[in-house]
């Protein structure tokens, strides 16, 4: 048995293509997108009180986003295939019930 496994051809997976995009330690375009929308909060409003709203608002949105990545780094996609297969897939109480 061991002869007929030697000739298997073998391949590397690389880390960088196996691994979840994550910045931070969240998802990438989350931190990217929250973070120029306080970047936009801080510029349009020209205050020291908007920059640190807009500041502890990315921080406390980063820190929820990167508790959301600990428990599954891709939840942000199987959100989105949720969301879209939402009107085929009906929630119901029972497989027997009737509409």
């Amino acid at each position: 048995m061991a002869e007929s496994l030697s000739g298997l051809q073998r391949n590397r997976i690389h880390r960088a293509l196996s691994r979840p995009n994550l910045l931070m330690g969240a998802d990438r375009e989350l931190v990217l997108i929250t973070g120029l929308a306080a970047v936009i909060l801080i510029f349009v409003v020209l205050t020291v009180y908007s920059a640190l709203f807009g500041i502890a608002v990315w921080v406390v949105i980063v820190g929820i986003l990167r508790m959301m990545a600990k428990a599954d780094p891709m939840m942000r996609k199987v959100y989105i295939r949720h969301v879209s297969y939402r009107h085929t897939y009906k929630a119901t109480t029972s497989p027997w019930r009737r509409y």
